[in-house]
């Protein structure tokens, strides 16, 4: 009500993902008193679980209706990825490091979150043997929207991701049209790199 509501998230199926996904869950033991304050949390591997009211924005912003093939990049905790699974009908979600992968699929598999599906691999190329996708969210910062990842939204797609230099960026979001991408751009924010062959090469260049 006050972290997310009250700073205008409205969508009330994204309100009851918010609602009943366990957050605490897919935080480490030892910042577990801190799962539901409003920043981020690290979860090792030098990765974070996004600030909820974040999660909350790009998640509206997908404008989901339930028929939905999701690509995530990033999975992380696997949060965003439980989030997105009550809003569409199928999650894939890729992730670079297998420790955090196996550990997103324990923790969706005791929510009993059957319609997520995690991959591991090289995020920045997408996941091009499940496109086309009805939309992709990007949860780590790019220094731009690969091509290859925009060609992988099918008619009428939606992609968000942060976007801009390594330590500040904007959050963009993409529509797919007949005749090419439109951009909108949201608000600024700061995530982890994303890492990859089109993404960020050196986790500390600026």
């Amino acid at each position: 009500r006050n972290q997310i509501e009250a700073r205008g998230i409205h969508d009330e199926r994204v309100l009851q993902a918010f609602r009943t996904t366990p957050r605490h869950l897919f935080v480490p033991k030892d910042h577990m008193a801190a799962s539901y304050e409003d920043h981020p949390l690290p979860i090792g591997s030098g990765q974070t679980i996004s600030q909820p009211y974040i999660v909350a924005l790009m998640t509206e912003q997908l404008a989901l209706i339930g028929k939905e093939k999701v690509l995530e990049i990033g999975t992380g905790s696997g949060y965003q990825a439980a989030i997105l699974a009550q809003l569409a009908a199928e999650v894939h979600s890729v992730e670079r490091f297998e420790i955090l992968a196996r550990k997103a699929r324990s923790t969706l598999a005791a929510l009993h979150l059957a319609n997520v599906h995690i991959h591991v691999g090289d995020g920045s190329m997408g996941w091009p043997a499940e496109a086309p996708f009805d939309c992709i969210i990007i949860t780590a910062a790019a220094p731009e929207v690969p091509q290859e990842v925009l060609e992988q939204l099918g008619a009428d797609g939606r992609l968000i991701a942060p976007v801009g230099s390594r330590y500040r960026q904007m959050l963009e979001l993409w529509t797919r049209l007949p005749n090419g991408f439109e951009k909108e751009e949201i608000l600024p924010v700061v995530f982890v790199p994303l890492m990859g062959k089109l993404g960020w090469q050196d986790p500390n260049e600026p």
